[in-house]
């Protein structure tokens, strides 16, 4: 078997199946004005964010029909609110931080909230599409429609919509913005030439039969923090402050560790230096001599992407007893 004695100490903590039994908690005596008011979206992003939270150790409950969650973390208060609600809420200070989409930061032109983590979750891209019957191969609008009439652009996006039509050129005399509220596929052909909208795959877009042809942002969910709590310097801020890193240190670790893997393999001494050579590592790999020199134990934290050649690859050096193993957890 794999011996997992580690030759060198790392000063990387690396946390691996089985999940603690109990959730990790965050110890901070709290007062009434070093609680931390975090916001949590309602709605598609829900599921998600709280799944992360509980894998970081930070459980949560909320009643059916209920806004406020209970959390297993002292010094923290709850509320779900609406995305959009979370950046205006932040932004004005009556929370701290909070869960919401990068493109309705953008949207809202929210400026005294600070990014402090990308989670990588409900990846989209915003686009301008239009139908293929009034596009160029260039991406323009054939001169036939835009040349009669004036063209008309739908959707959610107010503010993100209305910079890019000025960029391109659409101005009151040649065009019309209209606001939608949802379903904005559906406005082409008939009420809508182009629309602006969110898409992650851009199947609704081809079953729509529409082309994107412009790329305005990408966006994805993150945690923002009102910067002029980020920036607080009294005593009150300073814990705030620490309550918060200590969170994203936690939630952090989950999303590192969803990316990666640790991988263990034996391998014969002759063949050793070859195989760390292509293995890759947060440092180094570590190496444990088998009992009795019958070779050497590698164990490293890999990216989970990689397994399909490096498998083969290990394998062709000799290597065997090779055990792979999710992470959980990685603290950097």
């Amino acid at each position: 078997s794999t011996s997992s004695t580690s030759s060198t100490t790392q000063p990387t903590t690396v946390v691996a199946s089985p999940k603690p039994e109990r959730p990790l908690h965050i110890i901070s005596p709290t007062t009434p004005s070093t609680i931390v008011k975090l916001a949590l979206p309602k709605g598609r992003m829900e599921q998600g964010i709280f799944k992360l939270l509980n894998d970081a150790g930070v459980a949560l409950k909320v009643e059916a029909r209920g806004y406020r969650p209970t959390i297993s973390v002292p010094g923290f208060d709850i509320k779900l609110l609406k995305p959009q609600n979370i950046v205006e809420m932040i932004n004005i200070g009556q929370r701290d931080i909070g869960f919401t989409g990068a493109d309705l930061v953008e949207e809202l032109g929210a400026k005294g909230l600070t990014m402090i983590l990308d989670t990588g979750m409900d990846k989209v891209k915003l686009v301008a599409a239009a139908p293929e019957a009034i596009l160029t191969p260039d991406g323009d609008i054939i001169s036939s429609v835009s040349s009669n009439r004036k063209i008309v652009v739908a959707s959610e996006y107010r503010n993100i919509t209305q910079r890019w039509m000025a960029k391109k050129g659409y101005s009151e005399s040649n065009s019309i913005y209209v606001h939608s509220r949802g379903a904005t596929e559906v406005f082409p052909p008939e009420d809508a030439d182009i629309i602006v909208d969110n898409t992650s795959t851009g199947s609704t877009l081809k079953a729509n039969r529409l082309r994107a042809f412009d790329e305005l942002l990408h966006s994805s969910t993150c945690m923002y923090v009102n910067t002029a709590t980020w920036n607080d310097k009294s005593d009150a801020g300073v814990a705030k402050r620490k309550s918060i890193e200590q969170l994203v240190v936690l939630i952090k670790s989950v999303l590192d560790a969803q990316s990666k893997v640790i991988l263990e393999f034996n391998i014969e001494t002759h063949s050793l230096e070859a195989v760390c050579k292509f293995i890759p590592a947060m440092r180094e790999p570590t190496i444990s001599q088998l009992h009795g020199n019958k070779g050497f134990a590698v164990k490293s934290v890999v990216p989970k992407v990689q397994l399909f050649h490096l498998i083969p690859l290990i394998k062709q050096h000799g290597g065997s007893d090779i055990i792979v193993t999710d992470l959980h957890h990685i603290v950097s």
